[in-house]
């Protein structure tokens, strides 16, 4: 559980100093130099921040490497999510892909573009949800490098990259038939915050900060879900080393990312209702929890995996069933639904 009390209350400004000037009146080095004290260097860096490009070890030999941006708008709401939510969830969405590979995440390479009129203290509060969030999900990793620019919208780009450790890469397109379909990590918790913040932190189509003295029970841990999302990345690693078949992270939805593993590997993904929890709905159409979904041999789920289906051969076109019947493809698509509010 994340405690969103520390180091700010859900929705909170971040605190500002006696001196905290906007990101305009100040340089791109002070910038910088905020940033890169906030963020010490990974186990993994060779050479890290201060030169043209940073240095990796790789000892495998191979590097994983993936991308996600996040974006004032579509991706997230400023009334919301303070800096530091902003750090931890751009770094907890690019280590879950990485840790989907079956991968140790290894380093983040981070492109801000902030607008002038942002308070300096903003900026070194991402910082420190980078960090912590890489301290707690993926210890020894850590910032490298990045860029900094201005713009009239604030966008975080991460780049995250991860080491195999002499493994192959476990990918989506390897589900067999017979195999156990298994989760590790939460479902439908982010899709309940969601559903609270638009229902009731967004009056009007405007959101407005979170007030956490009228949340009813549960809806703090399930906006914390959404804002600082805790992602079981360890077990990445685990997956692959006990033989997991396919692997992919849950960001859209549980039958939107099933459906494009069973569409990968050729085959059906039936789910069971009864292993979905008390609210099925929010597991199969909501995204962001970041679960890892994995498929396993019968008898090889390891620790931290539960089961939640089995492999089929493919139906008449169907992807995924769910108690046996066809499932739509419920969950995010941003080609489809940007600029929707998505909500229970």
């Amino acid at each position: 559980m994340v405690d969103l009390s520390a180091p700010g209350p859900v929705g909170a400004t971040d605190v500002v100093g006696s001196e905290d000037p906007t990101i305009g009146e100040v340089s791109e080095g002070r910038v910088l130099r905020t940033i890169l004290a906030r963020t010490p260097e990974g186990r993994d860096a060779l050479l890290g921040p201060g030169d043209d490009a940073a240095v990796v070890a790789a000892p495998s030999g191979s590097v994983v490497a993936t991308t996600d941006t996040l974006v004032e708008g579509p991706d997230f709401r400023a009334a919301w999510s303070s800096g530091y939510d902003l750090g931890w969830k751009a770094a907890a969405v690019n280590l879950a892909d990485i840790a989907a590979m079956g991968a140790r995440p290894t380093a983040l390479l981070v492109a801000l573009a902030v607008p002038k009129d942002r308070r300096l203290s903003f900026v070194a509060a991402l910082a420190d949800g980078l960090r912590d969030a890489c301290e707690a999900l993926a210890p020894g990793c850590a910032v490298v490098g990045g860029d900094l620019t201005v713009s009239a919208t604030l966008m975080i780009a991460v780049t995250a990259l991860g080491d195999l450790e002499g493994r192959a890469a476990v990918t989506r397109a390897g589900a067999r038939v017979g195999d156990d379909v298994a989760i590790a990590g939460e479902m439908g918790h982010a899709a309940h915050g969601l559903s609270v913040l638009f229902g009731r932190f967004h009056p009007e189509g405007a959101a407005v900060a979170v007030d956490p003295a009228v949340l009813g029970d549960g809806e703090a841990d399930a906006i914390a879900a959404q804002l600082r999302p805790v992602p079981p990345i360890g077990l990445g690693p685990v997956a692959a080393l006990a033989g997991a078949t396919a692997m992919m992270d849950v960001s859209d939805g549980l039958a939107l990312d099933a459906g494009r593993m069973a569409d990968a590997s050729g085959v059906t993904i039936a789910l069971e209702r009864s292993a979905l929890g008390a609210h099925p709905r929010r597991a199969l159409a909501g995204g962001e929890d970041h679960a890892l979904l994995a498929t396993f041999p019968v008898g090889a789920l390891p620790p931290g995996f539960r089961r939640i289906g089995s492999v089929l051969p493919r139906q008449d076109g169907a992807a995924v069933l769910y108690d046996g019947e066809p499932v739509s493809a419920l969950g995010w698509d941003p080609y489809r639904d940007a600029g929707a509010d998505v909500s229970d």
